[in-house]
Parts: structure tokens; C-alpha cells; sequence
């Protein structure tokens, strides 16, 4: 399973906006900043690292389509993901971020974490 919100907009003034949310991990993260007309990920978790219990990831800035799908599944669900986004990722499900255009994310992990549990198909 998939879960996407929209960030809850707590203000807006001629700087811009700002919106809350609130996650239970501490520690090391990782900024991402992805150019348009890339891809990334491709690939599943197992959960066995816990910021993969579920994969939390916020898009900052940029619009991107996500796919992704059970693994066990020949299924491809392909949402379009705009500003400001919380996507949780729940560990067996497979997925690609495409972006539309240059974008900027925070993944709630570390890049060790990461790598300990990615596996590709």
C-alpha cells in the first residue's frame, strides 16, 4: 500500500507558504534533489530497515509521477504528485518516481538505512 497526503498549510503570507507535519523518526535523513525527466528508485523494500517501515518521503518542491505496485502483483498504479506531499511506502511494494521537473525531496532515512534494504526485480 501506498499513502499520499497533502501537507497541512498552516500560513501563507507575500514570502510564501509554510505547512506542518509531524513524523516519529529521528536521526539521519536525506535531501534529494532529482532533475526533470529523471527516474529513481525502481526498486522494493523488505521493511527490514525501519525507515522502511513504511518509506517516508516529502516532496518540497516540483511535480513527479509515481508508480508503484505490489510485488506479488502484474498491476502499475501511476499517480501524478504535486506540492506540498507526504508518500509513506509500505515495505513489498515496488516503485519509480519520474520527474516532470527538477525537484526536491526529504526521504526520512538515512542513505545506509537505504541501502541495507533495497531490492531491485
Amino acid at each position: 500500500m501506498v499513502r499520499i497526503t497533502p501537507l497541512e498549510l498552516i500560513g501563507t503570507d507575500d514570502r510564501g507558504y509554510t505547512c506542518e507535519y509531524f513524523h516519529e523518526r529521528m536521526g539521519r535523513h536525506l535531501v534529494i534533489f532529482r532533475k526533470a525527466g529523471t527516474i529513481s528508485g525502481n526498486h522494493y523494500h523488505k521493511g527490514t530497515s525501519l525507515s522502511k517501515q513504511p518509506e517516508i518521503l516529502i516532496l518540497l518542491s516540483g511535480t513527479a509521477i509515481l508508480r508503484y505496485g505490489n510485488i506479488q502483483e502484474a498491476a502499475i498504479i501511476r499517480v501524478e504528485l504535486d506540492v506540498p506531499t507526504k508518500i509513506e511506502i509500505d515495505p513489498y511494494v515496488w516503485h519509480e518516481l519520474e520527474t516532470k521537473t527538477d525537484c526536491t525531496l526529504i526521504e526520512l532515512g538515512s542513505l545506509s538505512e537505504h541501502n541495507a534494504d533495497t531490492y531491485r526485480i
